[in-house]
């Protein structure tokens, strides 16, 4: 992930086409916003008032509201895609840090977690960290660091990688990062084996970044098992190196990581030689990281809503998550929302608020001949109003 992704920034990603062939979009470290769901037309059928009016809908398929703001962040839901390593397949983003990208769940670093630094007991250092004393918690985790304890180590080293109360030192970070993962510590293992992957601050070692991302995998950390499934399936790509990452790509979702959750959708969405085909189940791995904020699930469980495929049709759920996903920046949902409001699916038809999302999915380089065709046919008036509306949109 160099982009947006659980190695890197959140936004990398690696593209996986028809359930067996793989395509990285990067490797293990892009740095690249995830790419957006192909374009994919609104189906014509099924728009009537009456059909919709007979929708039934479930708290389950849509978000909390049409901003998704009580929600955690969606991609094709034809097109077999899963974010690379520790990044994200997830919204446009630029990127945020110079190292480490994170998923698509989590900022350019992620919140501080006090389970992150392994074993320990209450410390001055730690607590301080907490209360967002960072100079001081770099101070006395110092101590500690030198005389070897590894969560200390870990400490010191997240302290220097996001500049808290220090200047950013990212040479520094992986000095206490590569001590810490020697004796074990599985948050520095795979921050260290992320590094390594790069190159940029230690020297470049794809074997042993993928030593080190196993065993921390192996320890149950999320992060390092989604990304240990790209590296699994980028050492052999095809059906074999995808039913060998599958069980890592599980356990990254029963633990939660939304990118773990969208790449299970993925599997489940398109089958392989050892996974059944079930848009049932998909379906719910797609609601999942939907809920989490993860735009391209949001995409991908809309236009399923709006088809329903994987469950019951409703079109106005499929309408709000698609709303979701284009208001967090995802471009592809911009033009779906655009077709949505011409056509009047999910809501009321509104030619100048159709208008004004495709301005903003068009400022991002996306064409479509059928919106370029309705465009043609709006008025001047309604042109500029849909100009005026676009700008307050973003």
């Amino acid at each position: 992930m160099l982009k947006k992704s659980v190695l890197f920034n959140s936004t990398c990603a690696f593209w996986l086409v028809a359930a067996a062939t793989v395509m990285p979009a990067t490797t293990v470290m892009a740095a690249e916003a995830a790419k957006p769901a192909p374009e994919k037309t609104v189906p014509e059928a099924d728009k009537s008032k009456a059909d919709k009016s007979k929708t039934d809908k479930t708290e389950t398929d849509k978000p909390a509201d049409s901003t998704g703001a009580s929600m955690d962040v969606p991609s094709v839901s034809t097109g077999f895609t899963i974010p690379e390593l520790a990044g994200s397949w997830s919204k446009n983003q630029t990127e945020k840090s110079d190292m480490l990208q994170q998923p698509a769940t989590t900022d350019a670093m992620p919140a501080f977690n006090e389970n992150r630094f392994g074993d320990k007991i209450a410390d001055p250092a730690f607590g301080a960290f907490q209360r967002g004393l960072y100079l001081t918690a770099f101070n006395l985790g110092m101590e500690r660091a030198k005389a070897g304890d590894p969560a200390a180590q870990t400490l010191v080293a997240e302290i220097y990688a996001r500049g808290l109360g220090v200047k950013s030192d990212q040479k520094q970070a992986a000095h206490w990062y590569g001590l810490a993962a020697e004796k074990g510590e599985h948050e520095a293992q795979f921050r260290y084996a992320a590094m390594l992957l790069q190159g940029i601050y230690v020297t470049k070692d794809a074997k042993k970044a993928e030593e080190l991302m196993q065993k921390a995998a192996e320890a149950g950390n999320a992060m390092a098992q989604f990304n240990y499934a790209q590296m699994l399936m980028m050492r052999r790509p095809g059906a074999k190196g995808l039913d060998e990452a599958a069980p890592w790509f599980q356990k990254a979702a029963d633990a939660g990581l939304a990118d773990g959750e969208y790449a299970v959708s993925q599997l489940l969405a398109n089958g392989t030689a050892t996974i059944k085909r079930d848009d049932a189940q998909a379906r719910e791995y797609l609601l999942r990281a939907a809920r989490k904020n993860y735009d391209t699930a949001q995409l991908d469980l809309g236009t399923w809503l709006v088809e329903g495929r994987g469950g019951e049709r409703n079109y106005d759920a499929g309408f709000r998550w698609m709303l979701t996903a284009a208001r967090g920046g995802n471009i592809a949902a911009m033009a779906r929302v655009a077709r949505l409001y011409r056509d009047g699916i999910g809501t009321d038809g509104n030619s100048v608020e159709a208008a004004a999302w495709y301005i903003l999915a068009r400022r991002s380089k996306l064409n479509a001949k059928d919106l370029d065709s309705f465009m043609d046919g709006l008025t001047d008036e309604e042109i500029q109003q849909a100009i005026a509306r676009a700008n307050n949109l973003r």
